[in-house]
């Protein structure tokens, strides 16, 4: 038995706990969440050990079962994300080996893994890209590996179509257009791969998700109202203001602010490397007032436990860099804050190129700064310039009512 921060740790895994709390130290996690991890890991022991399994056993349909038990008896700590700071550990250690299309016996996990592998080697998809195209088909997966002796082969159109419509109901337009990216891709793989015997990506009805007529910018004293919600005698609060001066300035889209290391800014030059689509390296000029944003968090606000590179870094442990929707997320609260409701960090990337539009910048200069690939993609903020289009209009016929 194991007593760690006042929590007894029984069963596979009381040989851990130990050094399980001396990593959730390292990364950075207060007293009181390390404790709360470690009581779940003493459960997740326990339940081990009530069903005859050891540490090896921890594969996802394993740990499926264990939320199932664990949702029927507490009220928090009950996803797989609560989980993986735990079972990352474990992997690390090689308890828990990472997973393959071969090392998985459970019809789900062997046919979400054969999708990862062709994902990785034959679509060329990073491991994160990966990640979300596999938790977004996984509850399809499921639903289709469960169908009570019903063979993949007789998967009917109908069913695909089905579960679209009953995922329409929870998820937003732009994630259930993602999804059906995703399920058209398992799809075709599947018949490529020889599970299905017709293809069925065709099927995957399209998702309508009407974007306004105009770029949606915000005003400047919606953009003041943003700054000055954020709490610059905090950690979040000085990450938040650097992170939202950076997007109202240059434009940078949420996972572009997510991508930026420290060694991306050239403070001699004034300059900042940005890590864009398609594996892009622009260099953009870094105004003063973002550099001074940045400088004032990287000083008093970035946490010393900070676990990589990345500029901008979680709050709550583990101190890893933030993702997009780290970045998002942390807009839409500076939104609600403000009481501007749902703001996202890409009305910021619109308030950036209409500044610069009212500034005087034409539309190839400002194509340069958002990075466009087509000028048709920049032209669009031609509309919202109002001042030039009022002297293309045609003056009304005289006498006309």
């Amino acid at each position: 038995m194991v007593d760690v921060s006042g929590t007894r740790v029984e069963g596979p895994l009381e040989l851990f706990a130990s050094g399980f709390a001396a990593e959730l130290t390292r990364t950075g996690y207060t007293p009181l969440s390390a404790s709360k991890q470690l009581e779940l890991a003493a459960h997740l022991s326990r339940w081990l050990d009530s069903e005859a399994l050891d540490v090896a056993a921890l594969t996802p349909s394993a740990v499926d079962a264990f939320l199932v038990a664990r949702r029927a008896r507490y009220r928090s700590l009950r996803s797989a994300k609560a989980l993986e700071p735990l079972l990352s550990y474990l992997r690390h250690r090689g308890v828990t080996p990472a997973l393959t299309a071969d090392s998985v016996s459970d019809p789900v996990d062997v046919l979400v893994e054969r999708f990862r592998g062709y994902l990785l080697a034959e679509r060329g998809l990073t491991d994160a890209a990966a990640r979300g195209y596999i938790e977004l088909i996984r509850p399809f997966v499921v639903i289709c590996a469960r169908r009570n002796g019903v063979g993949l082969d007789e998967l009917t159109p109908g069913e695909v179509t089905s579960f679209m419509v009953s995922e329409s109901h929870r998820l937003a337009p732009k994630t259930l257009q993602r999804l059906a990216s995703a399920l058209r891709s398992l799809l075709r793989f599947w018949y490529v791969d020889g599970v299905l015997a017709v293809s069925l990506a065709d099927v995957v009805p399209k998702v309508a998700n009407r974007r306004p007529a105009l770029p949606q910018a915000l005003q400047p004293a919606h953009v003041h109202a943003l700054l000055d919600s954020c709490d610059l005698g905090s950690p979040s609060g000085l990450r938040d203001f650097a992170m939202l001066t950076l997007l109202s300035r240059t434009g940078l889209r949420a996972g572009e602010v997510a991508g930026m290391r420290l060694e991306d800014i050239d403070w001699r030059r004034g300059e900042i490397t940005v890590r864009g689509k398609g594996d892009r390296h622009d260099r953009l000029p870094l105004p003063a007032d973002v550099g001074e944003s940045i400088v004032e968090y990287l000083r008093s606000g970035r946490p010393v436990t900070a676990l990589d590179r990345s500029v901008f870094i979680r709050v709550k442990a583990p101190h890893r860099g933030l993702t997009s929707g780290g970045v998002t997320q942390a807009v839409a609260a500076a939104g609600r804050r403000a009481g501007l409701g749902a703001i996202y960090a890409h009305r910021l990337r619109h308030t950036a190129a209409t500044s610069m539009l009212a500034a005087g910048a034409g539309l190839a200069e400002i194509g340069q700064v958002l990075r466009h690939r087509r000028p048709l993609t920049t032209a669009v903020y031609a509309k919202v310039d109002t001042a030039t289009l009022r002297t293309l209009a045609r003056p009304w016929p005289a006498g006309v009512s």
